[in-house]
């Protein structure tokens, strides 16, 4: 995979999982809003791999489900 597409894009095409995007566009906030999708998988520790294997310049991973109400986020 290596399409640019939009961070609602993204959203709608890879539903609750994990996305490794690369060369990100973000806004002043550092939200991501479009990027090349390098892979996508539902196991986030394929995702990570596949960056290790790839080796992107500049990426980000996003999540694209929603957060359990009993979980905490750490940045």
């Amino acid at each position: 995979m290596n399409e640019v597409l939009t961070a609602a894009e993204i959203g709608e095409r890879f539903e609750s999982e994990w996305v490794l995007v690369e060369e990100p566009e973000t806004d002043e906030a550092l939200n991501v809003q479009r990027g090349r999708v390098r892979w996508h998988s539902t196991d986030r520790d394929e995702v990570y791999r596949k960056a290790v294997e790839l080796r992107p310049h500049r990426f980000a991973m996003l999540y694209t489900g929603r957060i359990p109400e009993d979980s905490a986020v750490v940045l």
